[in-house]
């Protein structure tokens, strides 16, 4: 369920991002796409050490499942946005990033090793705004693998993985982190039921009235201010102090909603896997769409068709990259 509302309300935020929303419906709907990637990467970690100790008894499973979890989705919709991107320019649409549809030798091996943060790097495919995070996640993916698996000198390996991510990644790191901290807390801990309700809505009033008053900006101008490296630029990782706030409240709401008892979710399970299994297609497609949208589509920046139209479109797509992804999977699992 958390995935489905996170990747719904990354969707949303880049309608503001992009202006498909026009000024007023942007002053009047909050922006969660940030929170909702902090409430990925926590979950992401928790995910990771679940499946590590019950689904993946060796490096080689592991490695397995990870990259053919990555690679199903991101080989597809980053080739895809290249030719669509391509061709856009073509047409004659300015397109972000033009320079490295020009060199696709050098930039599509680029973003499929995920390099796109390391230390000085501030790259993200032209039309895929999303993938920042990625460029996050496989490295940490490729972090706990070393550390969880490998023993001896061997699993000093980790510590090179981490002195090779830099700074960027290692501040956002404790975030995902936090997950995997999560996962071995709550096979010995409880809470009781009466206190986990409570703590999840309490969480949940936190985290809105943090989007209501979004104090964002101020401490994105202190990170900024205390960054120690001036040859290097922050990038996605300016946010890091809200990030920390946001993820210390996502962290105890996981915790509060595992044993707060909620009869109703295991009743709509078949739904619920079904939206989720199309959360990470969606999350790294919709972009792609909304770009698209706007580089061949006249329209009316706020109109209710124009929102409902480019939402369909939007799952649409994802819907029908789905399958192809599902059977990437199986074939680079195996």
């Amino acid at each position: 369920m958390v995935r489905i509302a996170a990747a719904g309300a990354v969707v949303m935020a880049h309608f503001g991002y992009f202006r498909i929303f026009d000024d007023s419906q942007i002053a009047r709907i909050a922006d969660l796409g940030r929170e909702a990637v902090i409430a990925f990467f926590v979950l992401s970690g928790f995910v990771i050490a679940y499946s590590a100790e019950q689904r993946n008894p060796t490096l080689r499973d592991y490695a397995s499942a990870r990259c053919a979890r990555l690679y199903s989705v991101v080989l597809p919709v980053l080739l895809l946005a290249f030719v669509l991107a391509g061709l856009a320019e073509q047409l004659g649409v300015q397109v972000g990033g033009s320079y490295q549809l020009h060199k696709p030798w050098l930039y599509i091996p680029f973003h499929l090793l995920f390099l796109g943060e390391l230390w000085g790097f501030v790259e993200t495919p032209p039309w895929l705004l999303p993938y920042w995070s990625l460029n996050y996640e496989a490295w940490y993916y490729l972090l706990f693998g070393a550390v969880f698996y490998l023993r001896g000198r061997m699993r000093l390996l980790g510590v090179a993985i981490f002195a090779l991510m830099g700074p960027k990644l290692w501040l956002l790191l404790p975030l995902w982190m936090a997950g995997v901290v999560l996962y071995r807390w709550q096979k010995t801990h409880a809470i009781p039921q009466g206190m986990a309700r409570t703590g999840w809505t309490l969480t949940l009033g936190l985290l809105a009235t943090w989007a209501w008053y979004d104090p964002e900006y101020e401490l994105r101008l202190v990170a900024q201010a205390a960054w120690p490296f001036s040859s290097l630029r922050m990038g996605s990782a300016d946010r890091v102090l809200a990030d920390y706030l946001v993820g210390v409240l996502v962290l105890a709401n996981f915790a509060c909603a595992r044993h707060a008892g909620f009869d109703l979710l295991p009743r709509a399970k078949r739904l619920i896997r079904f939206l989720s299994a199309h959360t990470f297609t969606l999350y790294l497609s919709h972009s792609l769409v909304i770009c698209c949208w706007q580089a061949f589509v006249p329209f009316e920046r706020g109109a209710p068709g124009v929102l409902l139209g480019l939402a369909l479109a939007v799952m649409a797509v994802a819907a029908a990259l789905q399958p192809l992804t599902e059977r990437l999977q199986r074939r680079l699992h195996h």
